[in-house]
């Protein structure tokens, strides 16, 4: 199956690393033009490259989101998809009940839930208009069942996430705009999450894996694979579904 996207422009959240970086490689690597969006400004910088513009700003707040999806939109005459991966624990580990504080909390649902309904709600009138569009969150195996980082935040956000995918789908789906979301399994990305990983220890490290079909961690390829496929022509009836892609799960 050959997966086209040759004249589509697709926005990136969290585009600056890890799991965002090789969704971006991968819809460039398809055809198509990339609008690559993320808070940090200097880690979007070496991504700048023929087929690929940098937006830099911050997303989990309303103001700064609707600007930077207008830049976008302004600078590309159109957007035909959204990829919201932006998000993350925001360098967070698993702590007591008792000791969250409003803070943490917050910052967690502002980069995993907020972002996303600000970017969904900065480029829906342009795909409306279009006629057609594709957006794809990223959740979480922690959107599906209780997270692996015990990081309450993070699991709440995540099946926050899954049920605004869900409610887009409804909304969106008579303007020919497909809307669902990739979940995927422990992936070793980015910092954040080899910290979590290292601080499991080699005993949990080791039951972790035992619990995946495929005895492996996953990689950021794997989750880029199926977002371009969810982007593509190929998935024009798909809508309203979380795709687990976590290597099997026991």
């Amino acid at each position: 199956m050959k997966l086209d996207l040759t004249g589509k422009v697709f926005a990136v959240t969290g585009a600056a690393q890890g799991i965002g970086v090789a969704i971006l490689q991968e819809l460039r690597a398809a055809g198509a033009t990339v609008a690559a969006m993320d808070i940090d400004a200097s880690g979007l910088a070496p991504l700048k490259a023929d087929g690929v513009t940098l937006h830099p700003g911050d997303l989990g707040h309303r103001d700064s989101a609707l600007a930077v999806c207008a830049d976008v939109c302004a600078m590309h005459g159109k957007i035909d998809g959204l990829v919201t991966s932006a998000g993350g624990v925001r360098g967070q580990v698993g702590r007591p009940l008792e000791d969250i504080p409003e803070e943490d909390w917050h910052a967690i649902f502002q980069a995993n839930v907020d972002a996303a309904m600000w970017c969904a709600q900065g480029f829906t009138p342009a795909l409306k208009q279009a006629g057609a569009g594709r957006i794809v969150t990223i959740s979480s195996g922690a959107g599906l069942r209780p997270s692996l980082t015990g990081i309450q935040a993070y699991a709440a956000s995540k099946h926050a996430l899954v049920g605004l995918t869900r409610q887009l789908a409804l909304e969106l789906g008579p303007h020919n705009i497909t809307v669902n979301s990739i979940a995927p399994g422990f992936v070793l990305s980015n910092p954040s999450t080899e910290k979590q990983w290292d601080a499991f220890g080699a005993e949990r490290q080791e039951a972790v894996i035992g619990n995946i079909h495929m005895r492996r961690l996953g990689q950021a390829q794997d989750i880029a694979d199926a977002v371009t496929f969810l982007c593509s022509d190929r998935a024009g009836w798909i809508t309203g579904q979380v795709l687990s892609v976590d290597g099997g799960h026991a």
